[in-house]
């Protein structure tokens, strides 16, 4: 994969190649416990650039029937179906989250926003809201580091974030994760944001 490219068959090839150091292998500790505490199994859950998809796994094994995935990579989407033989077709998503079409109660952030040209950031928040329901959530991590300004992951700050999401939700939590993976301790942001009606 050459620093700027993004396309389709460059994450491909990456998780062809298992070139994928973003991936902690389980499910991010922030979104296991938002997990938990849900009680409604009918929620329509879309998770965008989910890659090889443990909190699709997590979610799933936890009874809800919902759960959409979608990524550029079919590999990434076949892995999830080799753990997950039950997990239905339909909602393995092949393609680009900003063509994606439908509904959703809650939309899961994971390693998709830093993963995507930080120019598409803007039109981000702006898909994000038109893919939720009214009174709808997206909910996740996000990076609070710089990183990388030239190849993924693109690394920001909260400041940064909330002018790109302040038009378009209420920014329920928007705060530094007291509970991230090892790898990531003090690096993220956990947030809950509404859709502004």
């Amino acid at each position: 994969m050459t620093e700027l490219d993004l396309s389709g068959s460059a994450w491909e090839k990456r998780y062809q190649v298992d070139d994928i150091g973003w991936d902690l292998g389980d499910i991010s500790p922030p979104l296991k416990a938002y997990f938990d505490q849900l009680e409604n199994k009918n929620l329509h859950i879309l998770i965008p650039g989910g890659g090889n998809s443990y909190e699709a796994e997590y979610l799933f094994n936890l009874g809800f029937s919902n759960v959409h995935v979608v990524d550029v990579s079919n590999t990434a989407l076949q892995n999830l179906k080799k753990r997950l033989p039950d997990f239905p077709d339909n909602q393995l998503l092949h393609g680009n989250f900003f063509e994606v079409e439908g509904s959703f109660d809650v939309i899961i952030e994971q390693t998709f926003f830093c993963a995507i040209f930080p120019k598409l950031r803007p039109d981000y928040a702006v898909k994000m809201n038109q893919l939720l329901t009214p009174n709808g959530k997206l909910v996740g991590v996000l990076f609070n580091v710089p990183l990388f300004a030239n190849r993924p992951p693109f690394g920001g700050s909260r400041k940064e974030y909330v002018d790109y999401f302040s038009p378009y939700f209420n920014l329920e939590i928007f705060e530094k994760c007291y509970n991230s993976h090892s790898s990531r301790q003090g690096k993220e942001l956990f947030i809950k944001l509404t859709k502004n009606h």
